[in-house]
């Protein structure tokens, strides 16, 4: 396959994500889950992580999120090494975007952002001031969605819950933006509007920067900059999209021929023969 591709030049941005020499082994059992990972994220860039089921995109993401500790390397997240600062205190930095939380369905839109402020799930009345509500307002807003503001989570559809979501995740007003399968079961409007979404985020915010877990290149926002492809927890390819997004690597990735096109910025793969034959 060649060289793999390595990121761009570091330039000025700052690293907002430096992974060296990254493992993670199973306790109990000793399996390798990751391996050597060599990664950097600099602020406004935007990666997308890809790889197959099992290829270790969850594991990654959760050192990312100071969720968990490698078992050998360095992992360092905005500027603080994991295991030498109260990951308590760092995560509260990092905006994580996963449907894991159990959210309350009967409470509105706009609590649920306010919880964001404090990294609950149920919200924390006393710590809402006028300040914190109207930054909700704006992140609603922003998201355009702030008609959701009174209306309950549970009665969201699922790509104005992700949207909600992502408004939660930014009260931190966070220099990394972490989204675990955020298009996850919506339908193609609802795909659509979260893209725009994400589109708008990245003009909006340019120090922001994003890592997306992601299984269909279709949902990828033409904001997405980079990718890292995982295959059996080891680096395939890092890179540019233009560098990583092709149809070489993404057959190496998945294991089967894999055809990828590109069309206003946005991308598209599939696998087999044309016309299905």
């Amino acid at each position: 396959m060649g060289e793999v591709p390595t990121e761009e030049p570091a330039g000025l941005r700052e690293a907002v994500v430096a992974l060296r020499e990254v493992s993670v082994h199973r306790h109990t059992t000793g399996q390798v889950i990751l391996s050597e990972i060599d990664w950097t994220v600099r602020s406004g860039e935007h990666w997308a992580l890809l790889g197959a089921n099992g290829a270790g995109k969850t594991t990654l993401l959760r050192l990312l999120g100071a969720l968990m500790h490698p078992t050998t390397g360095t992992v360092e997240v905005l500027g603080f090494r994991l295991g030498r600062v109260d990951v308590r205190e760092l995560r509260a930095r990092i905006g994580h975007v996963s449907t894991a939380p159990r959210v309350p369905q009967d409470v509105t839109a706009h609590t649920v952002v306010l919880t964001g402020h404090t990294g609950t799930v149920q919200p924390l009345w006393r710590k809402y001031d006028d300040t914190v509500r109207r930054r909700a307002d704006e992140l609603l807003a922003e998201l355009d969605i702030k008609e959701l503001a009174d209306r309950p989570y549970g009665v969201c559809s699922g790509g104005q819950r992700a949207r909600v979501l992502i408004a939660r995740a930014l009260m931190a007003d966070p220099s990394l933006l972490l989204l675990d399968e955020p298009f996850n079961a919506l339908d193609l409007p609802s795909r659509e509007d979260l893209v725009d979404a994400m589109q708008r985020l990245a003009e909006s915010r340019p120090g922001l920067a994003t890592v997306t877990v992601t299984h269909h290149l279709e949902e990828l926002s033409p904001a997405v900059s980079h990718t890292l492809l995982l295959r059996e927890g080891r680096v395939l390819a890092r890179g540019s999209v233009d560098e990583t997004l092709t149809d070489s690597w993404l057959t190496s990735c998945f294991g089967r021929p894999i055809t990828v096109a590109r069309h206003d910025g946005r991308w598209a793969a599939y696998s087999g023969r044309p016309g299905g034959r």
